[in-house]
C-alpha cells in the first residue's frame, strides 16, 4: 500500500490534455473500421461476410462500413484476410441521418452544462464509459461539464440503449421535465440503432425511435473521448464528423 502512496505523490496526477491536444496514450480508444478498398470483389465480399452483425456491405471491391451497426468486434481486423483498414480516433460524433443542419447550445453553456444520463436497458457497457468521464484522466470538470440528477436542470439527455419497452415512458418524462434549450445524445451502437437487439416488441431500436435525436455517437461501448467529443460538439467547441460549418471553433 504505501508503495503505491508515494508512487502517486512522485508522479502526480495526469489528466488528458484533449481537447486542447490530441490524446495518444494507449488504450484510449479501441478504434474503428473504415471503409477499404480491396484488390477484388471477392475479397470485399468475404469482409462482409465475416460481420456479424451486417455492419459491412461489399460493392464494387470496397468494403462500406456502417458504424451505427458496428460492434467493434474486430472480426473484419483480425479475422479476415487481407484485414480492413482501421483507424485509432475517437472522434465519431456525427449527425443523424436526414439531420443537414446542427445548432449547438448557445456559447454561455460552454462554461456550465449539466447532463442527466438515463439507462434505456443498456448492457452496462456504454453505461461504464460514460462514467470514466468524472475520473482523473478525463475530468471533465474542467470544461464546466456536470452530470446532474435531476431532469429540471439538466440540458443535455444523454441515452445508453436501445430503449427497452419498460424505459420508454421514464425516457419521455425525462425528455419532457428538461427546460429549453435541451440535447439528445444518443450513446453506442445500441441508443443509434439498436444495436444487436435491434427492434422488437420489447425494444424501440434505438432512441431516435421514441425522441428527436441531435447527435449520435457509435460505438459498442463508445469510449470515454468518444463521449466527451460528442459533448464538445453540443456547445460548438467541436464539430460532428464531417460536418462543416462556421460554427466550428477551437476548444
Amino acid at each position: 500500500m504505501s508503495f503505491w502512496f508515494w508512487r502517486g505523490l512522485r508522479k502526480g496526477m495526469h489528466t488528458t490534455r484533449y481537447p486542447k491536444a490530441s490524446e495518444t496514450a494507449a488504450g484510449v480508444t479501441p478504434g474503428r473500421p473504415v471503409t477499404t478498398q480491396f484488390a477484388s470483389v471477392q475479397q470485399a465480399a468475404l469482409a462482409a461476410q465475416v460481420c456479424p452483425v451486417g455492419a459491412i456491405t461489399a460493392q464494387d471491391g470496397s468494403a462500406h462500413v456502417d458504424l451505427d451497426f458496428c460492434i467493434h468486434c474486430q472480426r473484419c481486423r483480425f479475422g479476415n484476410s487481407p484485414p480492413m483498414d482501421w483507424q485509432s480516433d475517437y472522434e465519431w460524433t456525427t449527425l443523424p441521418h436526414g439531420l443537414r443542419r446542427y445548432e449547438p447550445l448557445p456559447r454561455a453553456y460552454r462554461r456550465s452544462m449539466h447532463i442527466i444520463v438515463v439507462d434505456a436497458g443498456d448492457c452496462g457497457a456504454c453505461l461504464h464509459e460514460v462514467k470514466q468521464l468524472n475520473n482523473p484522466f478525463y475530468n471533465m470538470h474542467r470544461l464546466g461539464m456536470f452530470f446532474t440528477a435531476t431532469p429540471r436542470t439538466a440540458d443535455v439527455l444523454l441515452v445508453v440503449g436501445p430503449v427497452t419497452e419498460n424505459m420508454r415512458v421514464p425516457l419521455l418524462k425525462t425528455y419532457e421535465a428538461m427546460p429549453n434549450p435541451k440535447k439528445v445524445l444518443a450513446v453506442g451502437a445500441c441508443a443509434v440503432s439498436g444495436g444487436i437487439f435491434g427492434q422488437s416488441f420489447v425494444s424501440a431500436g434505438g432512441v431516435s425511435s421514441v425522441l428527436p435525436v441531435d447527435l449520435e455517437i457509435p460505438g459498442d461501448p463508445a469510449p470515454p473521448l468518444a463521449i466527451l467529443h460528442g459533448l464538445l460538439v453540443v456547445t460548438g467547441r467541436k464539430a460532428p464528423v464531417g460536418y462543416q460549418s462556421s460554427l466550428e471553433r477551437s476548444a
